[in-house]
């Protein structure tokens, strides 16, 4: 839980730094007619493509790490396809969360407050 909870976190701060990077772009975007619907599932579509490559990459990587340790440890059984299911459903969910809280503030943005601000 530990381990999640800093991910969450880190994800939130990632995000919240892109979004504070972004604000003149999305400012454009808003004073072009974007919705905010559209601005949150851009920021969505950004925040879920950063966990699918880390769950691309991390569940080879704990195959392969479980393999290791089942060589080394009598009575450790590394294949539990449970485990890593309900460990990708939790990191995704709280990635979503994570990434829900900059996507609504940067859909809040006031187009010429952003514009001004470059």
């Amino acid at each position: 839980m530990l381990a999640l909870t800093l991910a969450s976190v880190g994800l939130y701060g990632v995000i919240s730094f892109f979004m504070t990077r972004r604000t003149t772009e999305i400012g454009i975007r808003m004073a072009m007619g974007a919705s905010r619907s559209g601005i949150v599932s851009m920021v969505m579509r950004g925040a879920l493509s950063s966990i699918l490559i880390g769950i691309g990459l991390g569940i080879p990587a704990a195959l392969y790490v479980g393999h290791l340790s089942a060589s080394m440890l009598y009575g450790f059984r590394s294949n539990s396809p449970l485990a890593y299911l309900s460990a990708t459903v939790a990191l995704t969910i709280s990635a979503a969360v994570a990434g829900f809280f900059p996507a609504r503030r940067a859909a809040s943005i006031d187009p010429m407050h952003a514009l001004r601000e470059e």
